[in-house]
């Protein structure tokens, strides 16, 4: 599909990793900043504006998404060194970012190759797993708000909690790094054995949105889920994971709202046998059908 081209009615499946969802009304795969800039101020793009990357902490609704989808991921992929710090756009994959830190000498950026989307993103949910998150690592961020003009942004500008980031009308196109210097070697191994333990604990040979819920405070999501039995639950094609309980696998053709369904099972049983509300980690957008 031609990129920075405004495109009509495009089908959502290849752009999530569920793969589900139904269209965009309008949808555009962004590789050049100044034309998204363009469009934005020259009102080419209609609102309400979704960015996405890879589409993995996302369920699309079937019913589609108003407004405009603009793809950063397959676009928006320069990395680079810049002084002491790594400068990564949003369309970078977390696990690209992980790879280039290590080959440049910096240590701790291995838990990004557990994050199974692209550091738009990551900054926008605090992203993180292993016990790091996204923004211990940043210094300071590009942005882009409603009118189409480009803000750089400290990290003390934002208020940042677990999983969440307060951006207000203003959307990341990029983001400089900060890691401390380590060795080559140690950190490519750290990765290795990082997505080993990743390969072992989670249904990666299916399509999913990586963890569904957040972390309660001082418990995991996954126990309480197991705990409460809901392993290997299904609703049409959407099955609670056998390997992993907080991973929602599409067997093939699930729909959205299966997997919508099984969410909601899922909050209302922890509830009920634990009285603990689990909230999503996932984000959920578009319309269902008949609204």
């Amino acid at each position: 599909m031609e990129k920075n081209i405004v495109h009509q009615n495009v089908e959502l499946k290849s752009f999530n990793s569920w793969r589900v969802g139904g269209k965009a009304e309008q949808f555009l795969i962004c590789d050049n900043i100044a034309k998204l800039a363009l469009h934005i101020k020259s009102k080419k793009i209609k609102p309400p504006i979704t960015y996405i990357g890879l589409g993995s902490n996302l369920l699309i609704r079937d019913g589609g998404v108003k407004g405009t989808i603009i793809v950063m991921h397959g676009g928006l992929n320069k990395i680079n060194r810049d002084g002491k710090l790594l400068y990564a756009e949003a369309g970078v994959s977390c696990s690209k970012l992980s790879r280039f830190a290590a080959k440049e000498g910096f240590d701790e950026s291995a838990f990004f190759a557990g994050i199974p989307g692209t550091i738009g993103g990551a900054l926008a949910m605090n992203a993180g797993c292993y016990g790091s998150e996204t923004w211990e690592y940043v210094k300071k961020v590009l942005m882009i708000d409603l009118n189409g003009d480009q803000i750089i942004r400290n990290k003390s500008n934002f208020k940042i909690d677990y999983r969440e980031v307060n951006n207000k009308d203003e959307s990341f196109l990029g983001a400089w790094f900060q890691f401390p210097n380590g060795n080559k070697e140690d950190a490519k191994n750290k990765i290795k054995e990082l997505l080993s333990h990743r390969k072992k604990t989670q249904p990666l040979n299916w399509p999913t949105a990586g963890s569904t819920f957040r972390n309660p405070k001082d418990n995991f999501a996954a126990k309480i889920i197991e705990d409460c039995g809901l392993k290997g639950f299904q609703i049409g094609g959407a099955q609670v994971s056998k390997k992993h309980a907080n991973f929602i696998v599409n067997l093939g053709n699930a729909s959205a709202l299966d997997i919508e369904k099984v969410i909601d099972h899922i909050q209302q049983v922890v509830l009920k046998k634990k009285n603990i509300t689990l909230q999503t980690e996932i984000k959920i957008i578009g319309e269902k059908f008949g609204s």
